[in-house]
C-alpha cells in the first residue's frame, strides 16, 4: 500500500503560491510569484536530492505537471531536477478525461481526486510523493488520504495569495524531523496522526 507525501514550499502565512518564479502562478492577480528564489542553499540542495529520489512515484494536479515539466525540462544547466522528475513514474489528477499527457511514464488519473488517489494508494506500495498541486492537496488532505507533509517554511509574510490549507477540519501533526537552511528557511517533516 502507498503512502502519500506532500512535499511544499510555503512562507509563514501559509502561502504556496508560485515560490519558484514571476510567471509560475498568477492567478487572482497574485503579483507576488518567486518569492521563494534566493533562499536555496546547500542544506535545502542536500535534503530536497535525497528526498525526491526516495519517491516510488510522484502524483500532480494537471495544473502543476503541465507547468513543473514544461519548466524543469528546459532548464540548460544541472539541477536535481529534471532527470528525477522526468524518469520518475507519474500520475496526473484531473476531472477531465482525455488529457494528454506529454511526458515519458505518465497515467492520467480521472475523476474525483478522492476517489481515484484512493485506489492508487491501494495499487503503488512505497512513498507516492505530491509537489506543489495545492488544489489537489487539499481534497487529499480533506478525504484523510495525506500521511506525511515535508515543508519548507520560508521566512516570509505574503499577505495575500493561495494559502496550503483552507478551512477544514482540526489536523494533528507529529513533528519527525527539522532542519534549518542557512537561508532561515525551516525544513520540517510531519506525520498525519
Amino acid at each position: 500500500m502507498g503512502t502519500i507525501s506532500v512535499f511544499e514550499s510555503v512562507c509563514v502565512d501559509g502561502v504556496m503560491q508560485g515560490p519558484g518564479r514571476a510567471d509560475e502562478d498568477t492567478r487572482g492577480g497574485f503579483l507576488h510569484g518567486g518569492w521563494g528564489i534566493g533562499y536555496t542553499d546547500e542544506v535545502i540542495g542536500k535534503f530536497v536530492g535525497s528526498g525526491m529520489g526516495r519517491a516510488t512515484a510522484m502524483l500532480f494536479g494537471r495544473r502543476t505537471y503541465d507547468d513543473l515539466l514544461g519548466h524543469w525540462t528546459t532548464v540548460t544547466g544541472p539541477n536535481p531536477f529534471t532527470e528525477v522528475l522526468v524518469n520518475s513514474r507519474k500520475y496526473v489528477a484531473s476531472r477531465e478525461a482525455g488529457n494528454e499527457l506529454a511526458y515519458p511514464d505518465s497515467t492520467l488519473l480521472v475523476g474525483e481526486a478522492a476517489d481515484t488517489v484512493a485506489r492508487l494508494k491501494d495499487e503503488v506500495d512505497g512513498v507516492i510523493r505530491v509537489i506543489g498541486s495545492g488544489e489537489l492537496v487539499r481534497s487529499l488532505h480533506a478525504a484523510g488520504l495525506i500521511e506525511e507533509y515535508v515543508l519548507l517554511i520560508h521566512p516570509i509574510v505574503l499577505g495575500s495569495g493561495t494559502r496550503l490549507f483552507g478551512e477544514g477540519e482540526r489536523t494533528d501533526l507529529t513533528l519527525q524531523e527539522a532542519i534549518i537552511a542557512t537561508t532561515g528557511v525551516v525544513i520540517a517533516r510531519y506525520r498525519v496522526k
